[in-house]
C-alpha cells in the first residue's frame, strides 16, 4: 500500500508543534496537520511570515516567535508553550538552516548549521518533554537528511573551525540530527517515556532552502539553484515521509522513513535505514554529552 496523506487519521483533540512551519516541508506538513484537525502551533523565526502561512493554512493554528539559532529564545519560547498548553502530542523539529557560503556562527558563538539544525531543537525537545510525556502516545520527530550517510561527526571539531566547508557543514548536522533523534529513543526506551521519536528525510525535494543557500554565489549560483530543483519531487511528496512517522498509527519509536526510489531521492514512502555511524549507541552517547554541555539543558 502507498501511503499518502489521505492515510492521516483525526487529528481533532491534539497539540502539533512545527518548527520553520511558514514555508517548505514545514508549512505542507502544518497544513496537512490542521486540515486532519490539530491545533497547530507555528514555531516560527519570522512571525510576520508565520501570521500569513497561518491564514493560507486556516483552522486551528497559532503563531509564536521561535529562533533556533538562539538558545534564549529556545527557552523564551518553550516557556511560554510550556505554561499555554500543559499537553503537546507531537514535535515535528523540521526546521533547517542550508547555508553554502562562508562560515557562520549563531549568536551564542556556535557554528550556524550545528546551531540550528541539531543544539536549538536539542534544547527545545529537553525544555517540552514533561508537555510531551503528559499526552497520550506524543511523538517528537526529527527531520534527518540523505547527506547524513555521507558525513561524519569530529569531536575534536564540531564546530568546524578547521577547513570549513558549507556543504560538508550542514551534512554533519545533519547526521548529528540523525544522532540525537537514534539516541533520544533509546532514552525514551529505558526511561519507560510514553513518548516516541520517530525519524524522516525527503529525499531531494523542492523548497527554498537550494536557492537561499546558493544565493552568496550571486546569479550564477541562482541559476545552478533552479536548475537543480528541476530534477527534485514537489515539496507535497516530500512531506510525507514526516507526516507519515508523525501521524501514523503503526509507526514504532526509532523508525526512519523517506522516499523509497532512486537512492532513497524520490517516491513513495517506505522505511529506510540510518548510517552505521548514527546508529552506534557510543556516537550517540558522546553527541548527548556535547548536546548538554553546549546549550546547559539535561535531561533523561
Amino acid at each position: 500500500m502507498t501511503w499518502t496523506a489521505d492515510h492521516i487519521p483525526d487529528q481533532h483533540g491534539r497539540t502539533a508543534v512545527v518548527t520553520g512551519a511558514n514555508s517548505g516541508l514545514g508549512l505542507v506538513t502544518a497544513t496537512a496537520l490542521a486540515h486532519r484537525g490539530a491545533h497547530v502551533v507555528l514555531a516560527v523565526r519570522d512571525t510576520a511570515a508565520g501570521r500569513q502561512a497561518g491564514r493560507r493554512i486556516g483552522g486551528n493554528v497559532e503563531v509564536r516567535e521561535l529562533d533556533l539559532a538562539s538558545l534564549a529564545s529556545v527557552r523564551a519560547f518553550a516557556a511560554g508553550l510550556a505554561a499555554a498548553h500543559p499537553r503537546i502530542d507531537l514535535l515535528v523539529n523540521n526546521a533547517g538552516a542550508v547555508l553554502l557560503g562562508p562560515r557562520r556562527t549563531s549568536v551564542d558563538g556556535h557554528e550556524l548549521h550545528l546551531a540550528t539544525n541539531l543544539l536549538g531543537h536539542f534544547a527545545l525537545t529537553g525544555l517540552l518533554l514533561d508537555n510531551l510525556a503528559a499526552a497520550w502516545a506524543a511523538r517528537v520527530v526529527h527531520l534527518s537528511s540523505i547527506t547524513h550517510r555521507n558525513a561524519h561527526l569530529d569531536f575534536a571539531d564540531l564546530m568546524g573551525e578547521r577547513g570549513y566547508r558549507g556543504a560538508a557543514a550542514y551534512g554533519r548536522s545533519k547526521l548529528a540530527t540523525t544522532v540525537f533523534g537514534v539516541e533520544l529513543d533509546r532514552r525514551l526506551r529505558a526511561a519507560g517515556a510514553p513518548v516516541l521519536s520517530v525519524l524522516a528525510h525527503p529525499g531531494v525535494t523542492r523548497t527554498n532552502l537550494t536557492p537561499r543557500a546558493m544565493a552568496h554565489r550571486g546569479r550564477r549560483g541562482r541559476v545552478v539553484a533552479w536548475l537543480g530543483l528541476l530534477a527534485t519531487q514537489p515539496v507535497q511528496r516530500g512531506a510525507l515521509p514526516q507526516l507519515r512517522a508523525a501521524t501514523d498509527p503503526a509507526v514504532r519509536g526509532g523508525q526512519f522513513f523517506g522516499p523509497a526510489r532512486l537512492f532513497q531521492t524520490w517516491g513513495p514512502v517506505t522505511e529506510v535505514r540510518a548510517s552505521p555511524e548514527a546508529t552506534d549507541p557510543a556516537v550517540g552517547r558522546r553527541l548527548w554529552t556535547a548536546a548538554e554541555e553546549l546549550t546547559g539543558v539535561s535531561y533523561l
